[in-house]
């Protein structure tokens, strides 16, 4: 069996013709700066390869896969990457589903729940078949067939006191993605989209001078008949011409839910609405609104979109369960109450259970509840112990996306397998940090190579073998500066990280602070997620550091409460203002939040359309002659509009090829050949580069072309004083972790000054 993992002649992007011996049943670091070539050789050439490998041993055709610029590679294991972006945008997704510990929990409170009886108040338990073994049970079965899944064939039980019939206890009641226990009110989102009138009327006009702010002069003169009309039906006043603030109850309830609404009935309840327009039946402004967007499809919804704000379900206030199922108790807490909680104490609740619960219970529940605690122990390995189950899995960053991930497989018995990570460190505390290091180590021992992107030292200190890329970014990298283990490289003196691994580099600190401008900005009584109702002063005119173990608050103070609250103040956002007082925001001119989130879903999205860079080289190329000649125009540049975009890719250079139980993969688009332009705009030329050369530039290289042209060289140079200059302009947003989208946010905001 080979014991190494041989590369031979890597030449993908940046790699000069490099070759490398990588040992097996080891844990790995690929290391070196931004943009040296660690991630090419990793993602783009091993796994890629990995990739293409097994679709042909499968013998499915790879002719349209194009194979990695290397010689050869020998000894290639099968691999698990795992990347730094959440792809996860289900809005109904959370921690519990994601990790299926909400799954599990299904499964107890179907079996153990309690409830009581809604007429004499009984306290009610689910039936249990004690003949049934649990050595019986198939628990390799799926998930939703292992326990009580009878969702379809529902049983009734009776109140041993009243005898009065309840649905027997199912795991759907306790799903919010099924109806039978989704909150019938916001259909298991937790939120609702509620009509914004600010949006849809102008009370200082009235409604002939555009106080209806959705209606254009045709629907006016449609509808002014019936709303006049009514006045006269009802024998109330109503004018068009008199601004909506003057309008009383009674006329702005009919304007805005018509005739048939509650709230404008409750003013007539014994007249009998009109039944034609002329007498002046009419639908409501609002009602009408609410009515085409609920018959829109998807894609259609976001004209009517930006006319409703999301609030939270009053029904059921945001936990989407129904209430009988959040009056179902296990050990005195509901499901809701549980998924609340971090999953540091949910561990904490599990091992109670035989506390509070049965020894009849126990045997039945015994299997689920052993798998459950080996889940979440698996979860609290990976650092992500603070977690709680209702967090929204959009919700989470890049960092704890991949640890989830690398918590499923765990639990997958694999072996044999080659995992690549991409910088699992990201947004960990140093106390995390170990933890990681040793769910990783476990990994290595069950027979599996784990390959790191990392820069952090503790990862590099705990490798058995490190790979450092450099000595510089972009075509200044794709070398290998030193190999080997870390007490090796701490010996290279050629190695930047050798030298740091050893101490001979560091890092200085500051002697002088800022003193800063004496102002700040205060903040009291945050009490949002796990925020314990703090106070806080951020002083101005400083760099002020927020620290402290993941899953402490940080970013929930900063994000969620500083910026959505700074956002409303400056008036950049429409939502209601949480109850929070927050003074000092006058110091300031605006606040710009610069996550880690993407720049982009698609691949047409890139540093140089975000930071508008490409609108400056695009009117550059269409000022030259030869673009004057043949009438282009800028537009003809843009890859994203028809006109001078290849059509057969529409502009992205690549085609999708589906792969059903595989990834999607890209392929060089056949008539552009990956350049994305059509034969004539690809003739026009400034410097001998075409467009689409420019694209396939750095960031650095860019700039020595463009050192002539101001608008153009300064956004670069912004660019490259963030560290991005070995990013390549039209590299898509989607392939860009969530630093480097962070420094494209923050240089397009310097740009601006």
């Amino acid at each position: 069996m080979d014991t190494f993992i041989e590369i031979k002649g890597a030449k993908e992007n940046n790699l000069k013709n490099i070759s490398l011996r990588i040992p097996k049943n080891k844990l790995m670091v690929f290391t070196g700066l931004s943009g040296s070539g660690k991630s090419t050789l990793a993602l783009d050439t091993l796994q890629k390869e990995c990739q293409r490998q097994y679709m042909e041993s499968m013998g499915m055709v790879t002719d349209f896969i194009s194979k990695p610029k290397v010689d050869a590679i020998i000894g290639l294991s099968p691999s698990i990457s795992i990347d730094q972006r959440n792809n996860n945008r289900n809005p109904r997704s959370t921690v519990g589903t994601v990790t299926e510990v909400f799954t599990y929990l299904r499964i107890l409170f179907a079996k153990l729940g309690v409830r009581k009886c809604p007429r004499c108040g009984e306290l009610i338990r689910q039936p249990f078949e004690i003949e049934m073994e649990t050595e019986s049970m198939q628990w390799d079965e799926p998930l939703e067939d292992k326990i009580g899944n009878s969702d379809v064939d529902e049983n009734m039980i009776a109140c041993p006191s009243c005898g009065d019939k309840l649905p027997e206890l199912l795991m759907s009641h306790f799903s919010f993605n099924k109806p039978e226990g989704a909150c019938p009110a916001c259909r298991g989102l937790g939120v609702v989209n509620t009509p914004d009138l600010e949006r849809i009327i102008n009370t200082d006009l009235s409604i002939s001078d555009g106080g209806v702010r959705i209606w254009d002069k045709f629907h006016i003169d449609r509808y002014s008949e019936a709303i006049e009309n009514a006045g006269s039906f009802y024998g109330f006043p109503v004018s068009i011409n008199e601004p909506l603030k003057n309008y009383g109850q009674i006329q702005m309830d009919y304007l805005l839910y018509g005739v048939l609404s509650p709230q404008f009935c409750r003013h007539f309840p014994d007249v009998k609405p009109p039944k034609t327009v002329p007498e002046g039946r009419f639908e409501g402004v609002v009602t009408n609104v609410v009515r085409r967007h609920s018959e829109m499809g998807s894609g259609s919804k976001d004209k009517l979109g930006g006319l409703f704000h999301e609030e939270v379900c009053p029904e059921c206030d945001g936990v989407r369960l129904r209430k009988e199922s959040i009056a179902v108790t296990v050990g005195g807490i509901n499901i809701i109450e549980l998924s609340k909680k971090s999953l540091d104490d949910v561990l904490d609740w599990i091992q109670k259970l035989p506390l509070f619960t049965t020894q009849e219970a126990l045997l039945i529940a015994r299997p689920v509840i052993d798998d459950l605690e080996q889940r979440i122990k698996r979860l609290l390995d990976v650092g992500v112990g603070y977690l709680n189950m209702e967090r929204a899995a959009v919700t989470l960053s890049a960092g704890e996306a991949q640890r989830l991930r690398l918590a499923s497989l765990l639990s997958s018995g694999l072996t044999g397998v080659l995992y690549v990570l991409d910088e699992p460190t990201v947004g960990l505390h140093a106390r995390d940090t170990k933890r990681l290091i040793e769910v990783l180590k476990k990994l290595r021992d069950l027979g599996d190579t784990i390959l790191v992107i990392e820069h952090d030292i503790e990862i590099m200190q705990a490798a058995d073998y490190i790979v450092d890329f450099g000595p510089e970014a972009g075509k200044g990298g794709g070398e290998i500066v030193a190999a080997g283990t870390p007490e090796e490289i701490a010996a290279c003196e050629s190695s930047f990280t050798g030298r740091c691994l050893s101490g001979m580099d560091k890092i200085n600190i500051p002697t002088k602070r800022r003193t800063g401008n004496g102002k700040s900005i205060s903040i009291f009584n945050a009490h949002k997620h796990n925020l314990k109702n703090i106070d806080m002063d951020l002083p101005l005119g400083m760099l002020v550091s927020l620290t402290g173990v993941s899953g402490s608050g940080k970013s929930t103070l900063l994000f969620d409460i500083l910026g959505r609250e700074a956002e409303i103040y400056f008036g950049h956002s429409k939502e209601k203002p949480d109850h929070l007082e927050i003074s000092g925001l006058e110091n300031v001119s605006d606040i710009i939040t610069i996550d880690q989130s993407p720049i982009g879903r698609t691949s047409r999205s890139n540093a140089a359309t975000y930071t508008d860079v490409f609108s400056y080289i695009r009117d550059l190329y269409a000022s030259l002659d030869e673009s004057k000649k043949k009438k282009l125009l800028p537009k003809h540049f843009s890859f994203n509009v028809p006109g001078g975009r290849c059509e057969k890719c529409e502009g992205s250079g690549e085609l999708t090829i589906t792969m059903h139980f595989l990834p999607d993969v890209q392929v060089k688009c056949p008539v552009c050949h990956g350049r994305r332009f059509q034969k004539s705009i690809l003739e026009v030329q400034y410097k001998g580069l075409s467009i689409s050369d420019i694209l396939q530039m750095t960031i650095a290289e860019a700039a020595t072309v463009f050192c002539d042209v101001p608008p153009i060289m300064d956004r670069l140079t912004v660019l490259k004083k963030v560290g991005l200059g070995y990013l390549s302009l039209g590299q898509s947003a989607t392939t860009l972790s969530g630093g480097e989208a962070q420094r494209i946010k923050l240089a397009k905001e310097l740009g601006k000054r």
